[in-house]
């Protein structure tokens, strides 16, 4: 409901407004009108304007999103790690995923350089990728800055591994057309394969798990990434056997 955008419209008197409701959510969704403009020293009118920012006709309307947004956040069941585990390798027996594997690797072979783009969880993950590649023999690095001067020989000899579970991230996606505009090929490991990180990839190994959130954290499980790394860096070691 609070988006960025809508945070960063808003003037003092909104700001403190908004604070005091981050803070009180549950006692506010049954205030009325009055109470919380008492309680939080604006006038009514200010109230009115604030949800009229966030798309509700009035505070009444408010009142009913802010209970729906806390009803939501108390739904959240997080299953068990066996249960995302199994549910990605039931499928993986009926996919072509050990076929992707293999093309990806095949690709990778032919290059001269690795390089490894993701953040958050997808971003430690890309960095461990890099460490293992680079064990077994094949040259790797993680960059985490889109502005990182990479040479030109270094870039028409590479081919870019991105991992990013939803396959929107903005800061991935940007990085990801620098790096294709420049030469390199790119493999993308995502949750499916019609994101648009997936669409602007040479290959694309979707390895579509149920996603998780708890709160506003991405909490999806990440086995299938490093089963991925791992099954590619060791086809990779048998292609250059």
């Amino acid at each position: 409901m609070f988006s960025n955008d809508i945070i960063a419209s808003f003037n003092e008197l909104e700001t403190s407004l908004y604070n005091y409701i981050c803070q009180n959510s549950d006692k506010v969704a049954y205030m009325r009108i009055r109470e919380l403009a008492d309680e939080t020293h604006v006038s009514t009118a200010t109230i009115l304007r604030f949800c009229r920012k966030l798309h509700c006709e009035g505070f009444t309307e408010f009142k009913v999103k802010l209970k729906m947004q806390a009803i939501e956040n108390k739904k959240t069941i997080i299953k068990s790690s066996q249960h995302s585990v199994v549910e990605f390798f039931e499928r993986t027996s009926n996919s072509d995923l050990g076929e992707k594997i293999r093309e990806a690797a095949s690709l990778v072979t032919k290059e001269d350089n690795v390089i490894f783009i993701g953040i958050g969880s997808s971003g430690i993950l890309a960095e461990y990728g890099a460490r293992y590649f680079s064990s077994i023999g094949k040259f790797s690095l993680y960059i985490k800055d889109p502005h990182f001067p990479i040479h030109s020989k270094l870039r028409h000899n590479s081919v870019t591994i991105a991992l990013s579970v939803s396959g929107e991230n903005n800061f991935t996606i940007t990085h990801l057309n620098q790096l294709k505009q420049e030469g390199s090929k790119i493999i993308s490991i995502t949750n499916n394969k019609l994101s648009t990180i997936a669409k602007i990839s040479d290959i694309n190994i979707p390895y579509y798990v149920t996603e998780e959130f708890f709160e506003e954290s991405n909490i999806t499980t990440q086995v299938p990434v490093v089963y991925i790394l791992e099954a590619m860096a060791r086809e990779i070691h048998k292609l250059n056997q």
